[in-house]
């Protein structure tokens, strides 16, 4: 399934980094009940970023319920030799993949490979990389990640510097999609769209609440 068939205009995705992994079935049950249609998937290797966060095995254990629900696990590489985990990710049960134009000289070689596997791809810039880099880099992508934090751990403020970058993004891929990911909340989704940015990652702002559904819903209505 490729970006096209299930992303609508504005998508919030719930980020699963943030989630309680002591009940993250159960979470991912409540936030498919509630309308989610995508997860956002952090893969973190301890180089690119300085957490190991979740890999393939928890894909493979949520995949199925994912998939029997019509909603897509959309993972985002944070590593450094993300040719090495395109395929690991393919056979766990992933939907798509984003890797950073900072870790590669050679884009379109990875655009291919996730291709190859029937993946959706995205390119992701970090906060200080330069904003055409990105988007030579991201031509021939799905997406386009404008981080809006420095990658790594989830619950950082949203980085005000991101709208500008967002902006020149959308200038620069007009028929591309632009995701933004970190510190994405009920006074930033707001000002990241009107940006425009049309696919928001939510992490503490979702699973930080009591009500992950109710925050997940709220997230949505002002995304409108």
């Amino acid at each position: 399934m490729g970006w096209q068939d299930w992303i609508r205009d504005i998508e919030v995705e719930p980020s699963l980094y943030a989630a309680d992994f002591a009940r993250l079935g159960e979470q991912v049950e409540e936030l498919l009940d509630a309308g989610v249609r995508g997860f956002h998937y952090d893969i973190g290797d301890g180089h690119f970023v300085e957490p190991i966060t979740i890999g393939p095995i928890v894909i493979e254990s949520i995949a199925d319920v994912v998939h029997g629900r019509g909603a897509v696990l959309d993972c985002h590489l944070m590593v450094d030799n993300p040719e090495r985990h395109i395929p690991q990710v393919a056979r766990a049960g992933g939907d798509s993949v984003t890797f950073h134009v900072e870790v590669t000289d050679d884009p379109g070689s990875l655009i291919e490979l996730a291709r190859s596997h029937d993946l959706g791809v995205g390119v992701a810039c970090k906060p200080k990389t330069a904003v055409e880099d990105a988007a030579r880099a991201a031509a021939r992508a799905d997406i386009a990640l404008c981080m809006s934090i420095e990658p790594g751990y989830s619950g950082q403020a949203f980085m005000p510097e991101a709208l500008d970058r967002i902006a020149r993004l959308c200038e620069l891929l007009p028929e591309t999609p632009i995701q933004v990911d970190g510190g994405i909340g009920p006074d930033t989704i707001g000002p990241a769209q009107e940006a425009g940015a049309s696919l928001f990652v939510a992490g503490t702002s979702i699973f930080g609440e009591d009500d992950i559904a109710a925050a997940y819903a709220s997230l949505v209505e002002l995304s409108r």
